[in-house]
C-alpha cells in the first residue's frame, strides 16, 4: 500500500518486531554514565541497563526533536509513500508534537504527499498494542484516513495497569512525594497505576506486598474489560528486568481469562528510566480507562 506506519522506540517492541513489520521508527535518547544510547546508535541490553541502575545509576532522557523526526519521515515521502505516525503520548513527552511540527514543514515541501500524526496518548507496550491493532488493519486492507480515524476512536480503549517495585524512581519522576516514597518502602506499599485519558502516569491505589501487586494488575483487568472481555485476542506485558513475575502475570492472565496470545517484553530504556527495575505492566483493550 502506499503508505506506512511510523512509531516511536517508546513503544518497546523486541528489535526484530520493528524489523518484521517494517515499522518506521524515531528514536527517543537517554544518557546515562555520561553516554548517550539511541535505537541505531550506541546501544545498551536491557539487562545491562537495568544492572546500572540498580547499581545506582540515575539515566537521563531526551525527546524526539523535530529535526530528527523529519530526518526519519523525509526518505519515505521521497519513495512516494505517505505515512500515518502513532506517536508517544503527549502527557508524557513532547515526541508527538515535535513530530507534528517536522509533518506540517514536509507537507508544505511535498504538498503531494500526506502525513497524519496520532497522539497514542499510550505509553510502553499500550502504546505497541495500538501500533500492533493498526499494523493488523493496514495489511487486511485499510486505507490510512480509515485507519488514523479508528486509531483516535479506540486509543483510549488500550487499558494500561501497571506497579513499581521501587518508589524512590516514581519519586524522582515527580509522581510521589519523598515521604511517600521513604514511608512506602518501610512498610513494603506497592502503588497500582494507571495512564489516564490525558495519557499521564496516575496513582490509583496501594496494595501491600509485590505478589499482592501482581495480582492487581490482574484484577484490574476483569474490572476494565468491559464489553471487550472474550475479544481480547492478545496481551501483552512489558517489565523491569522481571521476565519470571512477568510469566506470573501472564499465568494468572491464562488461568482467568483462556487468553494464549501475549507479547513479553522489557520496559525500554527511555520509560524505564522513569519507572524502575521491577516495573510492571499490563496492556488489554477495555471500555474505559477512566
Amino acid at each position: 500500500m502506499s503508505y506506512v506506519i511510523s512509531t516511536d522506540t517508546t513503544c518497546d517492541f523486541p528489535e526484530e518486531y520493528y524489523q518484521q513489520h517494517e515499522l518506521n521508527v524515531l528514536s527517543l535518547s537517554y544518557i546515562l554514565d555520561g553516554e548517550t544510547y539511541f535505537r541505531g546508535g550506541k546501544e545498551l541490553s536491557s539487562s545491562d541497563f537495568y544492572a546500572r541502575m540498580r547499581a545506582g545509576s540515575m539515566p537521563t532522557t531526551s525527546q524526539v526533536n523535530p529535526e530528527s523526526a523529519r530526518a526519519s519521515f523525509e526518505p519515505v515521502l521521497k519513495e512516494g509513500k505517505d505515512i500515518l505516525h502513532i506517536a508517544f503520548s503527549s502527557g508524557l513527552s513532547g515526541s508527538a508534537n515535535s513530530a507534528r511540527i517536522a509533518a506540517q514543514e514536509l507537507m508544505e515541501e511535498y504538498p503531494e504527499r500526506k502525513i497524519i500524526v496520532v497522539d497514542s496518548l499510550c505509553a510502553s507496550l499500550g502504546e505497541g498494542l495500538l501500533v500492533h491493532k493498526a499494523l493488523e488493519k493496514k495489511e487486511a486492507g485499510m486505507g490510512m484516513e480509515e485507519l488514523a480515524a479508528w486509531c483516535e476512536e479506540n486509543k483510549l480503549h488500550i487499558i494500561h495497569s501497571f506497579t513499581v517495585d521501587d518508589l524512590f524512581h516514581l519519586y524522582r519522576g515527580g509522581r510521589v512525594s519523598k515521604a511517600a516514597a521513604v514511608v512506602g518502602t518501610m512498610i513494603s506499599l506497592k502503588p497500582v497505576m494507571h495512564v489516564n485519558n490525558e495519557g499521564k502516569l496516575i496513582p490509583l491505589y496501594n496494595v501491600r506486598k509485590r505478589k499482592r501487586s501482581l495480582q492487581a494488575l490482574v484484577d484490574a483487568m476483569e474490572q476494565k474489560q468491559g464489553s471487550f472481555a472474550g475479544k481480547n485476542d492478545i496481551v501483552f506485558i512489558s517489565h523491569g528486568d522481571c521476565l519470571e513475575e512477568a510469566e506470573y502475570v501472564k499465568k494468572l492472565v491464562q488461568e482467568r481469562f483462556g487468553i494464549t496470545k501475549f507479547l513479553i517484553n522489557p520496559v525500554g530504556p527511555v520509560i524505564g528510566a522513569h519507572s524502575g527495575p521491577g516495573t510492571m505492566a499490563l496492556f488489554f483493550m477495555g471500555d474505559s480507562r477512566e
